[in-house]
């Protein structure tokens, strides 16, 4: 029984219990709901004044976008109403300028009639004075066909027959007169351009007077001169100022440069350091200037020795230099230094027939080439720069002028200067003198006939007089006499045009007529 208490009590404490929680806990949700609701509408409360921030910032960014635009679309209808009066402008400019262009030609129209009438005028007048001397003229006419008894025909064949051959005396002599200064002035001009152009840079003695061959003993030497990554063929063309040229050649090189001097020190150095065998850049440097010293020895006996041969004393040692340079230079194939002393000696001959001083024209002559030891480094002519040489150098007066003139750069004052320029001449024109290769002679001899057989009428050419003479057969059937002319001059124009050659050359058009009989 008391167990059972026990349990009821406890049953009704825990149903106590039980409600009580329950009243707190509805309670709690009651508060919560209400603080919950409070919140909500502190939240709508400032969702909405937001929403009216939002709302007063779109509504002003609107009427500033208004603004603008109102803005712009005001300045672009300024802008189009500027460009619309400037056009304007422009095209009421045009009328005005149309309206007096207008005027213009209103006014040369009303002066052009005015024109017209009066030319009619002038016509009119013209024609009746014409009628009146033509009247007058007829009578004179045949008063004087009365006085001379010979019609107006005849005597206009008489006075034309005499006008024809008065004007064909007067134009040969004109044309004789012309020949004889075309002839007295334009071959010394010719000769001198020519001169000095193909002295320097003629294509004929180009290759032959600014290359040298150096033989090597082995193919496999060209890798050794050119070393590892070019330094050695670098260092040979930095010091001698020479180009080296290794191509397909078989066995040997190719040096080219204009400066003589330089050409010959760069041959023996590359011949000297094939002979050792050691090449390298310093190994250069030593027997290139071994060379060189060689050289300038040579050049200067070279020069003692002209001077020596031709009697000359008292030369500055600075000329001598370059006299002696001149061993190694060449005009048209021709050694300069022997050139200037067959000068000098035959100047001096000269100067002694004609009881001048021999000495001083021997020494005009041996120096008057002087500027060719330097003409390819200074501008201008060799002889104006051999002369400017020999007056630094102290050589006297007449000698300095004789080497200025000796082509006529400078008007010729003296004897001496005639001389020198006639002894010039002597010694380049003599046989052999100014030879050119043989492969150059056979290709201007074969230019020659091919030009020849190219036109149609020719059967055979032929170049004879080492190149100065062309005979030309024709075929007599197909080319008259008459033709043949035009042939020869035709032939001429084809070689002037496509040939250069020194001196002229005879074209000489043969046109044979055989007739062959058997006599049985």
């Amino acid at each position: 029984m008391e167990m059972q208490m026990m349990w009821v009590m406890s049953v009704a404490v825990f149903a106590v219990g039980l409600g009580i929680g329950f009243v707190v806990k509805r309670r709690s949700s009651k508060q919560a709901e209400a603080e919950a609701e409070s919140r909500a509408k502190i939240l709508l409360s400032e969702a909405e004044s937001k929403a009216k921030g939002l709302q007063k910032e779109a509504e002003l960014s609107a009427k500033d976008y208004l603004y603008k635009a109102k803005i712009e679309v005001e300045e672009e209808s300024k802008q189009k109403k500027q460009e619309a009066q400037v056009l304007e402008r422009r095209l009421q400019s045009r009328e005005e300028t149309l309206d007096r262009k207008f005027d213009l030609a209103e006014k040369k129209e009303s002066e052009v009639k005015r024109f017209e009438q009066e030319l009619l005028g002038r016509k009119k007048g013209i024609e009746d004075l014409e009628t009146k001397y033509g009247g007058l003229i007829t009578e004179a006419r045949q008063t004087l066909e009365k006085l001379a008894n010979t019609t107006s025909e005849e005597a206009k064949k008489i006075l034309l027959e005499q006008l024809v051959s008065e004007v064909r005396h007067e134009a040969a002599k004109k044309a004789k007169l012309i020949e004889d200064e075309v002839k007295e002035g334009s071959d010394r001009k010719a000769k001198k351009i020519i001169s000095t152009a193909v002295e320097r840079m003629a294509g004929e003695w180009i290759q032959e007077t600014s290359i040298s061959m150096v033989k090597l003993p082995q193919e496999d030497m060209k890798g050794r001169i050119i070393g590892r990554e070019g330094r050695n063929i670098k260092t040979l063309e930095n010091l001698t100022g020479v180009d080296l040229i290794i191509d397909d050649t078989p066995g040997a090189i190719v040096l080219s440069s204009h400066n003589p001097i330089r050409r010959e020190i760069a041959r023996m150095t590359l011949e000297r350091l094939l002979q050792d065998g050691r090449i390298h850049p310093a190994r250069i440097e030593e027997v290139m200037d071994k060379v060189t010293k060689e050289i300038d020895k040579t050049i200067r006996d070279a020069g003692q020795q002209a001077l020596f041969d031709m009697d000359i004393h008292g030369v500055h040692p600075e000329l001598l230099r370059l006299l002696g340079g001149l061993k190694f230079r060449y005009s048209y194939a021709q050694n300069v230094l022997r050139h200037s002393m067959e000068v000098g000696i035959i100047c001096g001959i000269m100067a002694a027939e004609l009881g001048l001083d021999q000495k001083l024209a021997k020494r005009a002559g041996l120096l008057h080439d002087i500027g060719k030891a330097v003409s390819h480094e200074v501008e201008g002519s060799h002889a104006i720069i051999g002369g400017e040489i020999a007056k630094k150098y102290g050589e006297v007066a007449p000698v300095v002028h004789g080497i200025w003139a000796h082509h006529e750069d400078i008007p010729q004052e003296s004897v001496l200067d005639n001389l020198v320029e006639a002894a010039d001449a002597l010694s380049g024109a003599r046989p052999g003198a100014r030879m050119e290769s043989a492969a150059s002679y056979v290709k201007r001899l074969e230019d020659l006939e091919n030009i020849a057989t190219s036109f149609q009428q020719v059967e055979k050419a032929f170049a004879i007089q080492a190149g100065r003479e062309l005979r030309v057969m024709v075929e007599p059937g197909k080319i008259s006499d008459a033709e043949s002319t035009l042939l020869c001059k035709d032939i001429v124009k084809r070689i002037e045009s496509e040939l250069s050659y020194p001196g002229q050359i005879k074209i000489t058009v043969i046109r044979e007529t055989r007739a062959v009989e058997f006599a049985k």
